[in-house]
């Protein structure tokens, strides 16, 4: 029997679409079997808290959750998205479910990521926990991008407040080893192709940082070694991912200077930045859809992430 390369070529959208189908709106852990870094506690228990924003603490077990476009809008692209919460909670879908289904919108397929928290009881090596989370999030995304009709050479990482420190640390440590036995992910690259930073913790200096995700990670007294080590504007080379920024300049729980210190280091660097700051709007802005001045930056976002696009071309 005769195979015609049409025939092939539906069979392998047919394959690609149940995948992509049977991925759609699914969790994915982040580890099979035993988790790194983690204790098991049975008291502990994850809680979530909804209100008006969905707020998740105390996680156990990092997940991701997907976000696919339809299939005639799939552009290809990807994001794994960081909700902040100070390293103490997670603002789920403020700062999570809400973007993802924005960049839905655009095309891009979105990842949540359900990262452990430091102050959990449940967590060993509690600063290393977030890094290691996010890193595992991308190469999941990476390895299987093929699998779900996705682009492995265009897997970016945003974060928001404190999951904008997640996100950029991950941008400046991405090949630091992460230290997990017996990795079958230890060859596939963390590295993101673009950062987008939501008002982020970038520094743990004590001038500027937001001292609740300070010692959230590092603890009260940290090593001057620790506090150089997650000060993420003392870590940009010129292999930092390309990076947009957003900050409103009267932000009274994460100072602007954070995103102005990163903008310099990047420049600096020549890594390709954009930044967009606004003179009111606050901390937590998510959307800023109630914000007239303020919720254009999607628009701004978008029109970025096409302009990298083809800067690589």
């Amino acid at each position: 029997m005769k195979i015609t390369i049409l025939s092939i070529a539906m069979l392998m959208s047919t394959f690609l679409s149940i995948n992509i189908a049977a991925c759609q709106d699914k969790i994915i852990h982040l580890y099979e079997g035993e988790i790194p870094n983690s204790i098991s506690n049975d008291k502990e228990k994850e809680k979530i808290e909804i209100s008006n924003i969905k707020r998740i603490s105390n996680v156990q077990t990092p997940t991701l959750e997907t976000f696919f476009p339809s299939k005639r809008n799939n552009n290809g692209k990807s994001v794994v998205i960081c909700p902040g919460g100070g390293y103490g909670i997670l603002a789920y879908d403020w700062e999570g479910t809400e973007i993802a289904q924005w960049f839905n919108s655009k095309g891009y397929t979105a990842f949540v990521l359900k990262y452990r928290l430091p102050i959990a009881k449940t967590v060993t090596n509690k600063n290393e926990v977030p890094l290691q989370d996010a890193k595992r999030a991308i190469q999941i995304v990476r390895k299987n991008a093929s699998l779900w009709g996705l682009d492995e050479n265009n897997i970016g990482i945003m974060g928001f407040s404190a999951g904008g420190h997640l996100a950029s640390t991950l941008g400046t440590h991405f090949n630091i080893d992460t230290n997990i036995k017996d990795d079958s992910y230890k060859s596939v690259s963390a590295r993101p192709d673009f950062m987008i930073l939501m008002y982020p913790v970038v520094t743990m200096k004590e001038k500027y940082t937001h001292m609740g995700s300070r010692n959230a990670l590092l603890g009260k007294n940290p090593s001057e070694e620790k506090i150089t080590f997650y000060s993420n504007e003392l870590q940009v080379t010129a292999d930092t991912p390309p990076t947009f920024i957003v900050h409103s300049t009267d932000d009274n729980a994460v100072p602007v200077e954070n995103s102005l210190l990163f903008y310099k280091a990047l420049k600096e660097n020549n890594v390709p930045v954009e930044i967009h700051l606004y003179p009111t709007g606050g901390h937590g802005f998510g959307l800023a859809l109630e914000y007239p001045h303020l919720k254009a930056w999607p628009k701004l976002l978008d029109e970025w992430l096409q302009f990298i696009d083809k800067d690589k071309k």
